[in-house]
């Protein structure tokens, strides 16, 4: 390849020069209404093409968006840690992790024997539970024949099958949440590294706004993660402590699936009170109604006594709307949009209140700008 710029204009990068060839290009529209409806049509298909990118990454979005909920759990623990420990934000992270671990496996190695014989026993006494109710439905003329329900039954794990079969497998579920704990810790051992890329990816004119909205977000999500964990806890001992007090079989696995299940408010409310109910009623009559009322107080308590404090201290979000996002959010996105759809709800709603606070303060100002002029002309 020659060397020679002759004939062509030369530009230079540092202290090198580079040939830019001159003349007219056969692909360039010269016509200016031809040109705005190319660059309206780039636009169009542009929009089209990551919407559809959206829909076909969702999943894969989920256990990212997953990932940065636990990085924000880690950096609430590590925040908390650090009014009392001022050492560095890595050893803080450190003793974070090493206290869950820690936890989860005392936890295991102390229970872990009899909370897997009360799963056995749990799912033993469902099956029988369901099949007795099943029976007394049939035998009162409102439920089909026994084939008619095994039919129903596996159309109904079918749909759900195909719906989450991106974790129908515990290989699945075990190498997501692997991956969501993964993100989740790199992003929370520097937060500011990635909320620098992200910034730098937005127009100048608008990165105060978006740093100031995210900011807005974070500390959301911490506060209602916060909440969660604090409602979790007192759900699952007041549980344990009150079925174990009546008697009810497998109070301790019942406790532990209550706390499990209050992360997600309304839906796994009522799955640990079927669960619960239907336990207590196989030890008897009067298990079963100590049962009922456990959960009737435990809800109550948790409703009107631990909620609204919780919600005054974090996020106050209506019951309504928390309800509605977990169904469309599990019809769309399956169990793992479920489990997000408070997060979700939550960021959501601090970013539409930073855009109305804007939108306040942009009108205050222009009212003050008509105020001068208007003092101005007088």
């Amino acid at each position: 390849m020659s060397d020679s710029f002759d004939g062509d204009m030369v530009i230079r990068d540092g202290r090198r020069r580079v040939p830019v060839v001159e003349g007219a290009s056969p692909s360039e529209v010269q016509d200016p209404a031809i040109r705005e409806e190319v660059k309206r049509a780039a636009v169009w298909i542009g929009m089209i093409s990551a919407v559809a990118l959206i829909v076909l990454l969702a999943q894969p979005l989920l256990i990212i968006l997953a990932g940065l909920v636990f990085a924000s759990l880690l950096d609430g623990g590590v925040r908390l840690l650090g009014r009392v420990l001022p050492i560095g934000r890595p050893w803080r992270l450190l003793i974070v992790c090493l206290l869950t671990v820690a936890f989860l496996l005392g936890t295991f190695y102390l229970t872990g024997v009899q909370v897997t014989e009360q799963v056995t026993q749990l799912r033993t006494t469902l099956e029988g539970q369901a099949a007795r109710f099943s029976k007394f439905l049939s035998s009162q003329g409102l439920m089909p024949g026994a084939s008619d329900i095994n039919g129903m039954a596996r159309q109904a794990l079918s749909s759900v099958g195909r719906l989450t079969s991106w974790v129908g497998t515990a290989i699945g579920a075990l190498t997501t949440m692997f991956m969501i704990m993964i993100i989740g810790l790199f992003v929370a051992m520097d937060p500011r590294t990635y909320e620098r890329g992200v910034q730098w990816m937005v127009p100048v004119a608008h990165r105060e706004e978006f740093a100031l909205t995210v900011r807005r977000m974070s500390y959301t999500l911490r506060r209602l993660l916060a909440g969660r964990i604090l409602g979790m806890v007192a759900e699952g001992v007041l549980t344990w402590a009150a079925l174990m007090l009546g008697g009810v079989p497998m109070a301790m696995i019942l406790g532990v699936l209550t706390g499990l299940l209050a992360f997600i408010p309304n839906i796994g409310a009522f799955i640990s009170g079927a669960l619960m109910i239907a336990v207590g009623f196989s030890a008897g009559t009067d298990t079963g109604m100590w049962a009922i009322a456990t959960y009737v107080v435990v809800q109550t308590f948790d409703g009107y006594v631990l909620l609204p404090l919780v919600a005054k201290k974090t996020v106050d979000m209506p019951p309504a709307l928390t309800l509605g996002t977990q169904i469309l959010a599990s019809a769309l996105l399956g169990i793992l949009g479920l489990a997000l759809a408070d997060p979700i709800t939550a960021m959501t709603k601090a970013a539409l209140e930073r855009r109305s606070e804007r939108a306040g303060e942009d009108a205050d100002d222009q009212t003050d700008d008509d105020t001068s002029e208007s003092n101005k002309a007088r």
